[in-house]
């Protein structure tokens, strides 16, 4: 496992939350262990549990956490949102982060992102599955839905990633600031992956970086039943708007090709 920080460029990373001051109150300090030129910003959604009263506090103690308070619980994906603009906004980060402040994410991974964003790499993923699958303490119903749910969205959008879901990544500033973040409304696990698809659309380079998974050490997970019908869904919209996008582009080009053949008869 990396345990050096080696990088010279500004990192942020970016933390929704919701109930999770059991745990965030022990990730942060770690996360800024990695590197002085780490920060961290918490987006949080009013969390009944007090979680946002104590990043609060840990953030009038360092200048390198920040906190962002929303009114109500509001989603995952528009929290990510939020908290990518604000960083575009507040901060001259090369790189930034998005992770779960549950540990599932172990924060020792974060230079080996960093490494593979240097090799070129526009947009690298933390993959349970590019090594065969590591996860740890999951049912094997929940595994066999996270996976399937990963073969299923690249047979359809073919993004080129084994690990379609997970919400361990890494992004170039330039991705999102490329991207109309403005219209991405999907949450869960449709926002990962329609994430993906936006990058790979504008033809960011994509890359997998080894992760082990754990599940979270304390309170609850988010998904449900809902966050699983959007992703169904979204992958086929994703889908048709691919191809009609691709329509567009070979119409344009038809007349351009219909006018040079007119041009060479006439010569």
């Amino acid at each position: 496992m990396t345990t050096k920080y080696t990088t010279d460029k500004n990192v942020f990373v970016v933390i929704p939350t919701y109930n999770e001051r059991e745990n965030i109150g022990q990730l942060i300090p770690i996360i800024l262990k990695k590197g002085p030129n780490i920060k961290v910003l918490v987006v949080d959604d009013n969390s009944p549990d007090g979680t946002g009263v104590l990043v609060a506090e840990m953030a009038r103690a360092s200048e390198r956490i920040f906190l962002l308070s929303r009114e109500q619980k509001l989603g995952l994906g528009t929290a990510y949102v939020e908290g990518f603009k604000w960083v575009l906004a507040h901060s001259e980060a090369d790189y930034i982060f998005e992770m779960d402040g549950d540990f599932s994410h172990n924060p020792d991974r974060i230079p080996d992102f960093v490494t593979k964003i240097g090799e070129g790499y526009d947009l690298v993923i933390g993959s349970r599955y590019v090594q065969g699958v590591s996860v740890v303490n999951w049912p094997i119903r929940r595994l066999i839905l996270s996976y399937g749910a990963s073969l299923y969205a690249r047979w359809i959008t073919g993004i080129p990633l084994n690990d379609q879901t997970t919400g361990y990544k890494c992004f170039r500033r330039q991705v999102l600031e490329t991207l109309d973040l403005d219209n991405i409304y999907s949450d869960g696990y449709a926002f990962q992956i329609e994430v993906n698809f936006r990058a790979m659309q504008r033809g960011f380079k994509l890359a997998e970086t080894p992760i082990i998974f754990e599940e979270r050490r304390n309170g609850s997970s988010k998904i449900n039943r809902k966050i699983i019908r959007e992703a169904l869904w979204l992958v086929w919209r994703l889908r048709f708007e691919s191809l009609l996008r691709k329509l567009k582009i070979r119409r344009k080009k038809q007349p351009e090709a219909a006018l040079r053949s007119e041009s060479s008869v006439g010569e």
